[in-house]
């Protein structure tokens, strides 16, 4: 996904790496790359995210880990924010699922659209007749 600014994140620049080597992506740090100002609503992306990976009959808690953290709230007091830990399936199931009248959304909807040619063209040049 392309930078809209030099203040935005791109989606490659809030990759993690666990101890395995997997690669990972938070679920609130991809709502702020996509531009979503409140979770419930994000929140509701995710969750249609979740049913389009159902449906396509691959397990979605592969895909969508629950990763919920503790939070200071205003006094000092803390409590548990949900959040998910995605694999790069999940965060094109999301950006498939998000707003497209967000532009960074659209942007996103196009860099896995191109992504998913690329790959179609290199699965195609291995193909033998």
């Amino acid at each position: 996904m392309k930078k809209i600014d030099k203040n935005n994140k791109s989606f490659e620049d809030i990759k993690h790496i666990d101890e395995n080597n997997v690669e990972f992506w938070y679920a609130r740090e991809l709502m702020k790359v996509l531009n979503y100002k409140d979770w419930r609503y994000f929140d509701a992306v995710i969750e249609k995210a979740k049913i389009a990976c159902q449906n396509s009959e691959i397990t979605d808690i592969d895909h969508f880990v629950v990763s919920n953290k503790m939070v200071e709230i205003g006094s000092g007091a803390k409590r548990e924010q949900k959040d998910y830990k995605l694999t790069r399936y999940a965060c094109y199931l999301i950006v498939q699922n998000a707003n497209p009248r967000l532009k960074i959304v659209a942007l996103a909807q196009t860099y896995y659209a191109v992504q998913a040619r690329k790959q179609d063209i290199r699965e195609k040049e291995y193909i033998i007749i």
